[in-house]
This record gives structure tokens, C-alpha cells and sequence, in this order.
């Protein structure tokens, strides 16, 4: 049996290169919202508790989720992804067990690939588990570095990559499992020492190995699954993909 499981998406920001004014996640596919499909396939991983990170027209998103039991996180500054999941320390502080991290734009994911993520931290009995993909042109996404070993060992913003780390195919999909004592924890380390000057959730991962954690990887079947939709041409691309699966 698994432990519990908590989920936190991530869906306060605007989607400026979506040309729309509406929150990007609200955007549809197939006819549902992003965000609706990501809660959709958090509760069927078996997640008991949701909760969404809001930002940009915040009232619209939780109009959107109005009877799907979840609860909301305000991230009123844009400060990066490790702080979005702060803030989710007042919902989430007296839970116990794993902790799971999407994206509120990622349609394609599909609640397989989670239950798998989930298995994996269990079989592996990781403190953290981070699910990665081999792209081809793995351009505009965080790169996964690993140890000698084969082991995870942190991950690089494409931003702050060199060229020889943009080499590198496998990325980091920004979907992750944590224990959540540990998850917070470390959250309080994280600084903001990268170009962006945001709180990057990556940088609890070296923090957690420094202390020997247990940091498990697992690279999705299939690395569409994990794309994010940013643009209106990829909101289309993603809407052809899932006609065709049905």
C-alpha cells in the first residue's frame, strides 16, 4: 500500500506567448481545460488532497475548479516554482505522506505515467523521485545531470545551461514526488542565486542528496506526455495528439 498522497499544481501563471488574456491553463483541448485534466489525472493516481497554485485572474481559474475539491494556493509574485510550492506549506502542513508536483499545461500526461512515478518511489524507497524524458531537441527544458553512477545529481536550467550541458537529451519534466516533511524542509534553503533570480523547486534535490537522500529517477515511455503548452500552435499540436489516441 502507498502512502498517502497530496498533489500540488502549478497554474498562477499568464501564458504571455499564448496571445490571450485568459490564464493559460484555462485554454482548452478537446474541449476541457489543461488544469481540469491535470486535477483529473491527479485524483485517478490517487491523490486525497489537490492543491492549486493561483496567480494571474485567479477568480477565473477557481470559477473553473468550483466543485472538483480542490484547494487554492495565491502566488501573488512570479518568484519560480520552488516558491509556488511554499506556499502550499498553510494547506499541506499538517499532511503526511508524498507529496506529487505537476504543471497546470500539460494535457498529454496521463495518470499511468504517475502511478508509475508512484511506484517507483515505493520500490526504491526514495526521499524524492523525479520523473525525466529523452528528448531529440530537448531545447527550452531544464537538463538532467547525473552522477557516474547512473544517479541523479541536479538539474540545469536550459537559462543557465553552458553548451556542453545543452548537449545533453534526457530533461527534467518538472513533475515531481516528495515526502512532504522532507519537501518543506528543504524548501527553506533554496535561494535565488540563478539569471532568473527565482526560487527554482530543483534546487531542493542537491540539498536532500548533500544529506544522503534517496533521489530515484524514472524516464517517462513517452516524452510528449510531459511537453508543456505555451504556444497556440502547441495548445492545436496537443489537441491533433489526443484525437489520435482515441
Amino acid at each position: 500500500m502507498f502512502a498517502a498522497l497530496a498533489t500540488v499544481i502549478l497554474a498562477a501563471g499568464k501564458g504571455t506567448r499564448m496571445k490571450s488574456d485568459l490564464p493559460k491553463v484555462l485554454h482548452k483541448v478537446l474541449g476541457e481545460t489543461m488544469v481540469a485534466r491535470v486535477v483529473a489525472r491527479a485524483k485517478e493516481a490517487g491523490s486525497s488532497r489537490i492543491v492549486v497554485v493561483i496567480g494571474h485572474k485567479k477568480e477565473l481559474v477557481e470559477k473553473e475548479l468550483t466543485g472538483k475539491n480542490v484547494d487554492f494556493a495565491v502566488q501573488a509574485q512570479q518568484l519560480g516554482t520552488g516558491h509556488a510550492v511554499m506556499i502550499t506549506e498553510p494547506e499541506l502542513k499538517d499532511f503526511s505522506g508524498d507529496i506529487l508536483i505537476l504543471a497546470g499545461d500539460v494535457p498529454l500526461l496521463t495518470s499511468e505515467t504517475l502511478i508509475k512515478l508512484i511506484r517507483t518511489h515505493h520500490e526504491e524507497e526514495a526521499d524524492a523521485t523525479v520523473l525525466s524524458a529523452i528528448f531529440d531537441d530537448p531545447h527550452g527544458y531544464g537538463r538532467i545531470i547525473r552522477t557516474p553512477d547512473g544517479d541523479y545529481s541536479h538539474s540545469v536550467e536550459e537559462k543557465d545551461a553552458n553548451d556542453e550541458i545543452r548537449k545533453i537529451k534526457e530533461i527534467n519534466s518538472g513533475i515531481y514526488l516528495f515526502k512532504s516533511e522532507l519537501l518543506f524542509h528543504y524548501l527553506r534553503f533554496i535561494g535565488t542565486d540563478n539569471i532568473q533570480g527565482e526560487y527554482y523547486l530543483t534546487d531542493v534535490l542537491p540539498l536532500m542528496r548533500k544529506d544522503n537522500k534517496k533521489i530515484a529517477l524514472q524516464i517517462a515511455d513517452d516524452p510528449d506526455e510531459i511537453q508543456g503548452v505555451n504556444t497556440v500552435d502547441q495548445l492545436g499540436e496537443a489537441e491533433e495528439k489526443l484525437k489520435a489516441q482515441k
